[in-house]
């Protein structure tokens, strides 16, 4: 995650507080993913961008989980998700995202 995400994120986490916000990643790599998801719960873990040390532990999902699928417009998903369905591994994204949730959010 770029700094300016990170920036982005920890001001608008601060303003709205976890309870309010929700992290909705699409990264097509499960490390990536998982970095991500991590850096939006318990701090950057490379210690290199505006959530070095802050833990926001906001509640984050991947775009491919269902419960996120299901929200989305079918024609939007078709069109910018569902192509990458067919090429990245969808249950190795949701596990990584699922499983920083599961053990970092508060919510």
């Amino acid at each position: 995650m770029d700094l300016e995400n990170q920036a982005r994120i920890k001001e608008l986490g601060e303003e709205h507080g976890a309870e309010n916000l929700v992290v909705v990643l699409g990264a097509a790599d499960a490390d990536c993913a998982e970095l991500a998801a991590e850096t939006v719960t318990v701090g950057d873990p490379t210690y290199a961008g505006p959530l070095t040390g802050v833990q926001l532990e906001l509640p984050v999902y991947h775009v491919m989980e269902p419960d996120i699928k299901d929200q989305v417009d079918e024609g939007v998903y078709e069109e910018q998700v569902a192509m990458m369905e067919m090429v990245v591994e969808v249950e190795a994204l949701i596990d990584a995202v699922k499983g920083v949730r599961e053990q970092h959010s508060k919510l």
